[in-house]
């Protein structure tokens, strides 16, 4: 039974990374900012994360991971994006016996409101425009054997720059295998899959003459019509395999193939050092980014009260010519 479910997984894998690569045009996608990762722990290991995941951050890199969830839990991410963004994730997952494990996320990307310019005024019209983007998830998680989870995500996601918006949705499918050999996993993420958005709103009404030589008509209403986008729609797979040292200390190492439908296929590697399930250190390193390679990162667990507990995450990561991003994370599990 086990190993039918890998072949299936990899040859739905297979086709689907086919198809995609098909249609694939480099840098057409928008909504960018459900491309940044949440939860330090996983930017620490360069997110070689879809088959390392086992905490509520599941909700963003495999919603099959939820399964890993003992009871409740809740979850913050801040992220000191580059150019001035901002981008905070909470998220909360609650089990329910004999049901499964369910999810909600929020993810917020904001950044300073900037100078609105026109051909005649170069230098700044004194006035300013915001943007900002925000997505609503609710997810499920089953493990529906001993060895094989299941976990789906549906997306709300808005995106507005001044007065004009883009609404839409999108699903994520997750999957996580045990294959019987020791500690290996294996695991594989759709994330993003959904219809095109597309911008509406009062800036892009005009009115239209089509005679201006009558000065008796009226011009009708009309409106610019703008171009939708594709949403950045994402294929991975990954292996991890836990190395155990002692009774109190472990060397967790991951590996992950991600194939997004707006760039060449990538590769991340992820290692993480694990003293008595409360000190972490991680290490990560990704193939095929164009400013993205290094990353490095810690964290501390420790318990609150005798079913409370929490975690504490750190990762920096290396963004060549846009510098360094500094991303912080907080759980309680209870």
């Amino acid at each position: 039974m086990t190993k039918k479910i890998a072949i299936i997984l990899l040859a739905v894998f297979v086709s689907t990374t086919a198809l995609a690569g098909e249609f694939s045009k480099t840098g057409t996608a928008g909504a960018q900012f459900l491309k940044i990762g949440v939860g330090a722990r996983y930017n620490g290991l360069g997110e070689a994360s879809v088959a390392t995941v086992d905490d509520i951050y599941s909700m963003y890199w495999n919603p099959a991971g939820l399964t890993y969830v003992p009871s409740s839990e809740i979850a913050f991410t801040y992220v000191n994006y580059v150019a001035d963004v901002s981008l905070n994730y909470v998220a909360y997952a609650r089990r329910f016996q004999d049901i499964g494990v369910f999810g909600l996320g929020a993810t917020f990307l904001t950044m300073d409101d900037q100078e609105i310019t026109t051909v005649e005024q170069p230098e700044g019209t004194g006035l300013t425009y915001s943007t900002s983007s925000y997505a609503l998830q609710i997810s499920y998680a089953r493990q529906l054997t001993t060895q094989f989870s299941f976990g789906a995500s549906f997306k709300y996601i808005n995106e507005r720059i001044y007065h004009e918006s883009a609404r839409g949705f999108a699903f994520d499918f997750g999957t996580l295998l045990y294959t019987g050999y020791r500690s290996l996993r294996i695991a594989m993420n759709i994330s993003n899959m959904g219809p095109d958005m597309k911008f509406d709103g009062p800036d892009l009404d005009v009115p239209y003459d089509p005679d201006q030589s009558n000065p008796n008509q009226d011009p009708y209403s009309g409106s610019i019509n703008v171009d939708p986008y594709h949403l950045p729609l994402t294929f991975r797979i990954g292996l991890a395999y836990d190395f155990d040292f002692t009774n109190e200390s472990k060397l967790v190492m991951s590996v992950e193939v991600k194939h997004p439908n707006d760039n060449e296929q990538q590769g991340s590697l992820g290692a993480e050092y694990n003293w008595q399930d409360k000190y972490f250190l991680r290490a990560g390193y990704k193939l095929n980014y164009e400013e993205e390679n290094f990353s490095l990162g810690g964290g501390f667990r420790t318990g609150l009260t005798e079913e409370t507990e929490l975690v504490l995450d750190y990762a920096w990561v290396d963004y060549g010519r846009l510098d360094s991003v500094h991303r912080f994370s907080a759980s309680i599990a209870f």
